[in-house]
This record gives C-alpha cells, structure tokens and sequence, in this order.
C-alpha cells in the first residue's frame, strides 16, 4: 500500500519564513494569531495602507521640484491641466490629459523644433516624483548618446496624466516625448515613478503606442537603470521611428551584457 502522508514540515517553520521575508518586500508567511492575522504585522498592513492614501492625495510641491531640477541647466516651464483640485483629479482622469488653456501661452515661445519633450507630474504619487525625477534625469543626460538630442524646457505640470504628455509635445513641436509620473501606489511602494515613451505623440495616441518604464525607484529600479533604459528606447525610437508594443524593450539583455547606451 503507498504512503500518502503529507512530507515533513520544517523544524522551525517560524524561522523559515523570517529569513525568505528577508528577500521580498511582499506579505508572506506573516504570524496569526488564531483565525486573524497578529497585532504587529496587522498594525504594519494600516501603516502601509494609509502611506498610500497620503501619496495619492498629497500635492505636488512645484517649487521645490523646480529648485531640485535647477542643476540639470534647463530651463522649466510650469503649467496646469484642466484639474483645479486633487477631487476632480480622481475623478475627471480625461480632465487631466487636457492642458489648461492658460499653457498654450507658456509653451509657444519654445516651440522650437526640438527632439524631446521632458514632462514631469505628480500623477498617483506626488511623492514618487518629488524624491525620484531630479536624480533619473540627474543620471540620463550625461548618458553619451543623450548628447545629440535636443531636449525642450522641462515642463512641470499640476494635475496631469500621462496622456498630457502628447499635448505638450504637440505645442512643443518635439518629436518625442518623455513623462516621469509619480505611478499608483502599492501597500509596499507608496513613491514608485513610471517613465513613459512616445513617438511622435499626437492627439490620436494610445497607451499601445507607448513604452513604460516601471518601478522606479531605489527598491525597484534603480536610478542609473532607469537612466539606461530610457536612453536605450529613445534611440531605438529615433532609430526604428517606431514605439510601444511595436517596440520591443531589449535593454536588459544589453545591460547584463555590460553594452554601453
């Protein structure tokens, strides 16, 4: 008759999940006390979700964002979408996509004929972009084929999506564009920054027709990688004159090979 007893358990299964909680920032083997989960890991779960709705409704500092970016020696531009306030951001997302009338203003002196458009918005999470734009793009313009790019003033915009991306790129005359956007945040990463590419951006533009660039930030991807990968892709862009699912991202094997961008 064959034995179907269940395999031995661990002599210390609590010791066991400490060391692989080590390894990940997910929730696993977390201690219960009877049917409920314990007090601390419970108390860390209402820490952790309140962090993430603070980072969605907290308000992009502008200013500040400005001051930090002032070393990169280009100037910036702010302007607004048609949201006035964080409620209608959440609410209104296609009010978001749409500039204020008031930016055409700002942003036709510069329309110049450019390569890249650079837009930063606070997006989900205001805080993603206040810690992580000024260091990615710190990293990506020394980058040697970043070198003949022309790169458009900064814009910084209140209350924008991603999409916005493509207006400003339009009034900009650029043609490429790329948004740093504070993403929606998890229970574990409340100040993850997305980077998103577009080709010749345009009113009829999809998110197919974009690449992304996800989980920015020191625990996710780090700011020289980042730097690499979205040098990578504007080149690919430029080179293929394509973007999004057309295009596929092969930055990772270049970065393991150790191929210089």
């Amino acid at each position: 008759m064959s034995d179907h007893r269940p395999p031995a358990q661990p002599a210390d299964d609590g010791a066991l999940w400490t060391r692989l909680r080590k390894l990940t920032a997910a929730r696993i083997g977390l201690p219960r006390t009877g049917a409920s989960l314990a007090t601390a890991p419970l108390l860390a779960f209402q820490l952790a979700h309140a962090q993430a709705r603070d980072a969605v409704r907290q308000p992009l500092d502008m200013a500040q964002l400005a001051a930090d970016l002032g070393d990169l020696s280009l100037p910036a531009i702010e302007v607004a979408s048609k949201v006035e306030d964080t409620e209608t951001y959440l609410m209104r997302p296609d009010l978001g996509r749409a500039l204020a009338d008031s930016a055409a203003n700002r942003l036709s002196p510069h329309a110049r004929g450019c390569d890249l458009a650079v837009v930063i918005t606070g997006g989900l999470s205001a805080r993603a972009v206040q810690a992580h734009a000024a260091p990615v793009l710190g990293a990506l313009l020394p980058l040697p084929r970043t070198a003949n790019w022309r790169i458009a003033p900064l814009t910084l915009v209140r209350y924008g999506r991603v999409a916005i991306g493509d207006a400003i790129a339009a009034a900009l005359t650029a043609e490429a564009v790329l948004v740093l956007i504070g993403e929606r945040p998890g229970l574990s990463a409340p100040d993850s920054m997305g980077a998103y590419l577009t080709w010749h951006p345009s009113e009829q533009s999809t998110d197919a027709d974009r690449n992304c660039i996800s989980n920015i930030r020191p625990e996710g991807i780090g700011y020289a990688d980042a730097a690499f990968k979205i040098a990578h892709l504007l080149n690919a862009m430029r080179r293929r004159q394509i973007s999004g699912i057309q295009l596929k991202d092969d930055s990772d094997l270049r970065l393991i090979g150790g191929v210089d961008v």
